[in-house]
């Protein structure tokens, strides 16, 4: 039986009614998952995606990651074709090889990290980016290598290192093989050190697993995201292993700021020039135009020194 509005609606007011629901594209409006504004996108967009309401920094893919932090001009991808192979024939509730497919038809990526070299307010520099919507950002055997080429294409040209960490951890479905990236990762960042050139990881959220207790967590300098979380273990696992309730704040960036384990926090407007001033600062011979100049001596320690929180 017709609703009793059908029957005293006109049916040319309906009609009109059908055309103007389905004249509203989609992708108009989007919605911030903390304060739940409903937002128009394209202001959403050009505010950097942090919502204009609450400040809270939404997730965004590498892709745009990079859109964001490079200079237009110069950018070069490195291990654009490397893509991921099933060498264990996993199989959990779906086949490997159809999770593989289906990030990928989802992302538009082959992997977890995109590495481009490029120049950050005209400074020279290479930076990797992990796309969390690729399998939650878990590294495997394509995301440790991607990120190694990074590292050597810096001992190549004596260029700084950014990385953009969001991860779940290690891959599951590459077992042993995933696990060996966290060493593997932290023996080329090492190269780096011996050499004397700069690391700044970003920490965005979430970052978690092997991702945060091998490269994630190993920058000269540590930058967080407002109130990213970044831990090792989850919150639920933690709080059923040790049986207590845990601080306000926990895994929080300004959690670990307060505790010293991260160095800064920066807003996702001030990140682009944050950095390239810690380029200039600790790498003075990559000239602004990215001409690398003939290099200085290594200093004895570059640790971070700014703990402001902003």
């Amino acid at each position: 039986m017709s609703k009793w509005i059908d029957k005293i609606l006109p049916s040319i007011m309906k009609a009109q009614t059908a055309v103007k629901s389905r004249s509203v594209p989609e992708g108009i409006w989007s919605k911030c998952p903390k304060c739940d504004a409903v937002l128009y996108s394209e202001n959403l967009h050009d505010n950097l995606d942090v919502c204009p309401k609450c400040d809270h920094h939404l997730r965004i893919s590498a892709r745009r990651r990079l859109e964001l932090f490079l200079d237009e001009d110069g950018q070069q991808e490195i291990g654009a074709d490397i893509e991921p192979t099933d060498i264990l024939k996993f199989k959990d509730l779906k086949k490997y090889k159809d999770r593989l497919s289906a990030a990928s038809k989802l992302t538009g990526e082959k992997d977890a990290l995109v590495v481009k070299e490029g120049r950050v307010n005209g400074r020279a520099v290479v930076v990797a980016a992990f796309e969390f919507g690729f399998i939650g950002g878990s590294m495997g055997a394509v995301v440790g290598e991607k990120f190694t080429l990074a590292v050597n294409r810096c001992l190549e040209r004596r260029l700084p290192l950014v990385c953009f960490a969001t991860s779940g951890g290690a891959r599951m479905q590459e077992a042993l093989i995933s696990l060996m990236q966290m060493a593997k990762t932290s023996a080329a960042l090492e190269r780096m050190k011996q050499q004397g050139l700069l690391y700044v990881s970003v920490l965005v959220d979430p970052v978690y697993g092997g991702v945060s207790a091998s490269l994630a967590m190993l920058g000269d300098v540590n930058i967080a995201e407002p109130r990213a979380y970044i831990g090792f273990a989850g919150q639920d696992v933690i709080r059923q292993t040790v049986r207590e309730k845990l601080p306000e704040g926990f895994q929080r960036a300004e959690f670990l700021l307060e505790h010293g384990a991260i160095d800064m926090i920066v807003h996702r407007h001030q990140l682009k020039t944050r950095v390239a001033a810690l380029i200039g600062k600790f790498m003075p011979d990559i000239a602004q135009v990215g001409q690398v100049l003939p290099a200085r001596t290594a200093p004895g320690s570059r640790r971070g020194s700014d703990r402001s929180a902003g």
